[in-house]
């Protein structure tokens, strides 16, 4: 590795990125100094981790702090911090990349806001709080130090695309960060004003663990013996002078270990922020201390709005583990299940082992009981929520609540309670599986349900007609999620869930002296549509409709085959059963077609004109556009020369 500076040019999604945050109108320009601190917290949080099982690493500097130091006249700002630092190579990994799944979500945020506004939910979420920086910076130099290391590294960049690093001398060890500063617009804050710097401390980071200082500038009084005083001892001249001095910003108060009555909405916002990157207060909060065999303070958040990596797997749990108020671990995933992945905030264990590692969490006996008595705690928050507020929760999160139904069996129970659907009767609100069995009809047994991805195609299925016809309600389930809920949930308050397309139904009784009547020709369609379907027959489940498609009991849903081969998995190749209303006049005139001749060539265009107006009625695709097109115009045509 060379001493002289390089330059490198940025990846193509940090090009853009810095591009968005420089050109863009920006909502909050005061946000970029709470995500700068937030991540010298986070390299003091990891330097206290890494000390627990290598006290040496600290040496001599253990006070840790972070340090702003604001010049008005040079118009500069710095803020350094003695946390872990980083080596050459991680600043390369670090400063000169993001990762990529958050700059693509980073950027779809982008695109839904039209692009010319950054808002402050946008930058923390995906990694990029760094970059905020150049929101008022014209030229950012990081100089770091990793600790253990003899050597800095010196980073610059006027975010134009490209940066220069090099090794360089730096003292001590941790990162300072000096931003020169853009210049002023008319009614822009200063951010070298020393009222604006506290202000902006207070309002976003002032929980932070460690102190923010600044040193300030004070009137104090001189010294009794170093004032100048007359024979009759009075002071000549002044008897104060200006000092400065280094001063804390923020409080540092874990509230989490306040009493709950102590703490008010402001705060607990306030520091939803700072741990959750999200702007928008949270929905709801747990605040709880378990007294026991075991004893721990639980602060945990729901948020009002889904974060845009929700169902990015790559994405982070939300709670941090604490040990007697010292940082262990953030994205402890071992705390909350995956379909509570939304819940943020923190744990604090006072008898959890401070160098305890992710592996050794995974099966420690004391992380299992947490995770059992918060998931309780939250299934009775949820439940305690008023309907509005619940119906909000569950638009941006019920998709991902419903994972626990296939994924916890202890909790399945549970999370159907806290389950929603909408149905052929709701008009498009949420309906509990409780009020769906309350209003059964009198003779139900059994509750319908029905999967695809198009609501509209579900609720107008003509798989529905007969059960819309007996006033039976039917729950309508259009997301992925709801192959796995019922193959898992086969029942609730002991009525079996029963799919409207899947096996008979018995809602009537066939007509036997039809179906003789048509079961020639049946037989006849299935012959050929044999490449399509494995069994033609009389439908009790339509009313109006002609034909529809369904599947033996046993069989894979249409909508489970689609999400599969989507994900590029292969499917058993399975065909399903055409059914036809045998009291619709079409299947009467091509049943006297048949009889007249049941070699007639124009029988396979109905053949197949069935079978793709089953599929079409259920939001499918067919094989042949082409061909539906011409055997439809040649009905028209018919039908119009008549």
């Amino acid at each position: 590795m060379s001493n002289q500076a390089k330059t490198h040019e940025f990846k193509s999604e940090v090009k853009q990125l810095l591009k968005l945050i420089i050109n863009s109108l920006y909502s909050n320009k005061e946000i970029f100094l709470r995500e700068l601190i937030s991540n010298a917290s986070d390299a003091i949080d990891k330097l206290r981790f890494e000390a627990q099982t290598n006290p040496d690493i600290l040496g001599n500097d253990t006070e840790f702090k972070i340090k702003l130091i604001p010049d008005g006249i040079k118009q500069t700002f710095e803020i350094s911090d003695n946390g872990i630092g980083m080596t050459y190579d991680e600043v390369m990994e670090n400063i000169g990349t993001i990762a990529q799944s958050g700059t693509a979500a980073f950027m779809a945020a982008m695109e839904q806001t039209n692009g010319d506004t950054l808002t402050p939910e946008l930058i923390g979420q995906f990694g990029v709080g760094f970059y905020s920086a150049f929101i008022v910076a014209d030229k950012i130099t990081l100089l770091t130090r990793a600790a253990g290391s003899e050597k800095g590294v010196r980073w610059e960049s006027h975010g134009d695309g490209t940066y220069t690093i090099e090794e360089a001398e730096k003292e001590s060890r941790g990162t300072s960060i000096t931003l020169e500063l853009k210049k002023k617009e008319d009614g822009e804050q200063d951010f070298t004003d020393e009222w604006v710097i506290r202000h902006i401390v207070k309002q976003h980071s002032d929980f932070v663990s460690y102190p923010v200082v600044m040193d300030v500038e004070k009137e104090e009084p001189i010294p009794e013996p170093e004032q100048l005083k007359d024979k009759d001892g009075k002071p000549l001249g002044k008897t104060t002078h200006k000092v400065v001095k280094e001063e804390t910003l923020n409080t540092m108060k874990a509230i989490w270990a306040k009493a709950k009555e102590e703490v008010d909405d402001k705060e607990h916002e306030e520091f939803y922020m700072h741990i959750s990157h999200d702007w928008n207060p949270p929905l709801a909060r747990l605040h709880s201390k378990f007294e026991g065999t075991t004893e721990y303070t639980a602060l945990l958040y729901i948020p009002s709005k889904a974060p845009l990596d929700l169902f990015n797997p790559d994405a982070k749990h939300g709670i941090h583990l604490y040990c007697k108020r010292v940082f262990i671990m953030d994205d402890c995933a071992d705390l909350m299940p995956e379909y509570l992945r939304f819940v943020k905030g923190v744990v604090d264990a006072s008898d959890l082992s401070l160098n305890i590692s992710r592996e050794i969490l995974q099966q420690n006996a004391l992380v299992k009981n947490i995770r059992q008595n918060l998931v309780k705690k939250i299934f009775e928050l949820l439940k305690g929520l008023e309907d509005k507020e619940y119906e909000k929760f569950y638009e941006e999160f019920g998709a991902v609540l419903k994972v626990g139904i296939h994924s916890d069996f202890e909790n399945k129970n549970k999370i159907a309670e806290l389950a929603r659907f909408k149905t052929s009767k709701s008009d498009g609100k949420w309906v509990s599986l409780k009020a769906y069995v309350d209003n059964m009809q009198l003779n139900q047994k059994e509750i319908y349900y029905i999967t695809g991805d198009n609501m509209t195609a579900l609720l107008n299925s003509p798989l529905l007609e007969q059960l819309k016809a007996k006033d039976y309600e039917v729950l309508l389930m259009s997301d992925p999620v709801d192959e796995w809920v019922v193959q898992s949930l086969t029942e609730y308050d002991g009525k079996s869930l029963k799919s409207a397309e899947k096996g008979d139904l018995a809602l009537d009784k066939v007509d036997d002296e039809k179906k003789d009547k048509y079961d020639g020709l049946f037989k006849q369609l299935r012959l050929l549509l044999e490449e399509n379907i494995k069994e033609v027959k009389p439908s009790t489940r339509l009313t109006d409709s002609v034909a529809c498609l369904s599947e033996d009991s046993s069989d894979m849903s249409a909508y489970m085959e689609k999400i599969l081969k989507a994900s590029g998995q292969k499917t058993p190749d399975t065909k399903r059963i055409l059914e036809l209303n045998m009291d619709h006049p079409v299947v009467d005139k091509i049943n006297s077609i048949f009889e007249k001749d049941a070699a007639a060539p124009v029988l396979k265009d109905y053949a197949h004109l069935l079978f793709d107006l089953a599929t079409i009625s259920e939001g499918g695709k067919i094989d042949d556009p082409a061909g539906f097109t011409r055997r439809v115009g040649e009905l028209m045509s018919d039908a119009l020369k008549s």
